[in-house]
């Protein structure tokens, strides 16, 4: 179960980030399993699951994203346009007139779809399906296996078909199975409101607050305030014109990662600022600009690590040199902690290491090899 659980760790942070659909897919896997659905069922060491519940989510969570009035992106490119939306946009046209997503939810529960949209809506079930098994299922959980399909798979392709009732049954009746390994399925059931976030502590405080206020505030708008980062950009003034100093002292400065003598240089974030808001002056060290930029938010592998040392406890004895009552001050809070200053450089050093292990390692970050 452990390993199961750093897997689908890696998954969420390795795994594609170029749509929101893995978050869909997990998510919308993880309230089913949570819904308790009668239509889930054990086959050998593997669940399975009616793909019809999984389109319904789908379209539960992305009509109030494309009836925003303000754009939300779920796809990067100059495009923008998620493979549905434009299969989506009668459908929102259509219930905005009565009532929005509210009154579509109802008559998938009740009634069925209205007539005036059968046809619609039956083409919007058609691309969602054929979304959801062609790419996120198909692609999900790469960052820990070498094939397609690793952990969810589709069971039965049902041949879905136009009827004049299209209801929630219907979807069920109509989608086919897919599956997914029983231990993921544990694992969703016990942690999954944590990881969907329905139960997560940040959810919970902002759902305290809205009823605290009598409903004044609106829990978008406590979590935009919870999520507020003391350090919100990147800052490496301070190291940039360290090393500026150093160059024209010098007339070089090499790449803390390759070795190579460079005249032009970025200051790269040695633990990367999207993973961990830190502008501490020994996480900012000089590297060539394309390094850096293979580099993004991946995290230095151990090994890497320990081959470049010298070069990195060097950079950090020339910072100290320069800013010592910061530089110091800093890396006591986050490398030293109150193991004392007298063999600072190994000591900071070993919990550097340490850090880069269990991010990669139990939080599933992306390794970076060079």
């Amino acid at each position: 179960m452990n390993e199961t659980f750093i897997n689908i760790s890696k998954i969420i942070e390795r795994d594609s980030k170029n749509t929101t659909y893995k978050f869909a897919l997990l998510r919308g896997t993880i309230d089913t399993i949570l819904d308790n659905s009668p239509y889930i069922k054990l086959t050998g060491d593997l669940i399975e699951i009616p793909l019809g519940l999984l389109v319904e989510k789908w379209i539960i969570y992305y009509y109030p994203i494309l009836d925003s009035k303000v754009f939300i992106p779920q796809i990067h490119g100059t495009n923008n346009k998620i493979a549905f939306q434009e299969e989506f946009k009668p459908i929102i046209h259509f219930y905005n007139q009565f009532g929005g997503l509210s009154a579509l939810y109802n008559d998938l529960r009740t009634n069925g779809v209205s007539p005036s949209v059968n046809k619609e809506f039956f083409s919007l079930v058609r691309k969602l399906k054929d979304t959801i098994t062609k790419m996120p299922m198909r692609y999900i959980g790469g960052s820990i296996a070498d094939s397609h399909y690793s952990i969810f798979n589709v069971h039965s392709n049902a041949n879905l078909r136009k009827t004049n009732f299209q209801n929630a049954q219907w979807l069920i009746n109509s989608c086919g199975t897919f599956t997914i390994p029983k231990d993921y399925y544990e694992a969703f059931k016990v942690l999954g409101s944590f990881v969907s976030g329905t139960d997560n502590i940040l959810f919970k405080w902002a759902e305290f607050s809205v009823n605290a206020s009598n409903s004044l505030v609106d829990t978008s708008t406590v979590i935009h305030h919870i999520l507020k980062s003391p350090i919100t950009e990147r800052d490496v003034t301070v190291a940039k014109n360290l090393y500026k100093t150093i160059l024209k002292e010098k007339g070089k400065i090499n790449c803390v990662w390759t070795g190579d003598p460079i005249s032009n240089y970025d200051v790269d974030h040695v633990i990367p600022f999207s993973v961990w808001k830190n502008n501490d002056l020994w996480n900012l060290l000089p590297a060539k600009p394309s390094i850096n930029n293979s580099k993004r938010d991946k995290i230095p592998a151990a090994n890497l690590l320990l081959k470049q040392k010298q070069p990195i406890i060097h950079y950090w004895e020339t910072i100290y040199s320069a800013q010592p009552q910061r530089f110091l001050q800093e890396i006591e809070v986050s490398l030293l902690g109150n193991k004392g200053s007298s063999n600072w450089q190994q000591t900071a050093f070993t919990q550097l290491l340490d850090t880069s292990k269990y991010l990669i390692e139990t939080r599933g970050f992306t390794e970076w090899k060079l």
